[in-house]
């Protein structure tokens, strides 16, 4: 039984490890348009998202990033940590009018060609929403899930 076990930890291991992409087998267009980018940037660490999209995770001023680009090189978006006290005064208004209830349990800014928005991860006594506000106080999309007893 403990030969399984430890068979199993291994196979887990490995899996880890396979889905964990070395830098170097992250295409040269990607590796240059990140350091063009994020210059700045410490402890990278590379995962290829899907066939034409690479996730560089990183941090940058104390803070802890995730940086997405197409295999061209092409920036797609960057997200990153937000503290409540970091929120801005617009969008905090739009959280305590129309979320009142609710607790901020993550925030992220999401930036992309499009613009910036922040993401909240809200929960209430009885449900959970992801919530989408522009910088202008604007929700833009939610997305509520229903608690099942026991859950918090």
């Amino acid at each position: 039984m403990k030969a399984l076990q430890l068979s199993f930890l291994a196979l887990v291991l490995v899996g880890f490890v396979a889905c964990a992409q070395d830098a170097k087998n992250v295409p040269a267009e990607v590796q240059s348009a990140f350091e063009s980018k994020f210059s700045a940037a410490k402890n990278v660490k590379w995962e290829k998202e899907n066939e034409t999209e690479w996730e560089a995770e990183f941090k940058k001023g104390g803070k802890e990033y995730s940086a997405n680009f197409l295999t061209d090189g092409s920036w797609v978006e960057t997200e990153y940590e937000l503290k409540k006290s970091e929120i801005p005064s617009l969008v905090q208004k739009t959280l305590d009018e129309e979320f009142a209830g609710y607790e901020v349990e993550e925030a992220e800014v999401s930036e992309t060609n499009n613009g910036k928005v922040y993401e909240f991860e809200l929960e209430g006594e009885d449900s959970e929403l992801e919530v989408t506000i522009d910088t202008n106080g604007k929700v833009i999309n939610k997305v509520s899930e229903e608690l099942e007893d026991g859950e918090d």
